[in-house]
């Protein structure tokens, strides 16, 4: 089973976190610059240590080279899962 999540990724922020916006839209601040893919390694690394997953188990399946991305995560988790490890309070869009 998989999820996939949208993430708008903010390179060289000087410290890896993610944050909901006030529009409920999730955002990564990597440290990284945006070249030679060395953000989304991060974005990638760093999500798989808050997720306690390999970080072939998740993929940028479209934006590889937007800010805007969608990341497919291969695990049997929930968003809500993914937003309680990130420390994140889930909030669907829709309420």
């Amino acid at each position: 089973m998989a999820i996939s999540i949208t993430v708008k990724v903010i390179p060289q922020s000087g410290t890896f976190q993610f944050q909901l916006d006030s529009a409920g839209n999730l955002k990564c601040y990597v440290t990284s610059p945006p070249e030679d893919g060395k953000a989304n390694k991060e974005l990638i690394k760093g999500l798989a240590k808050i997720l306690k997953l390999k970080c072939q188990d998740i993929e940028i399946i479209i934006g590889l080279t937007h800010r805007k991305k969608t990341l497919k995560i291969h695990a049997s988790l929930t968003l809500q899962d993914v937003y309680k490890a990130m420390e994140i309070e889930f909030q669907p869009k829709f309420l």
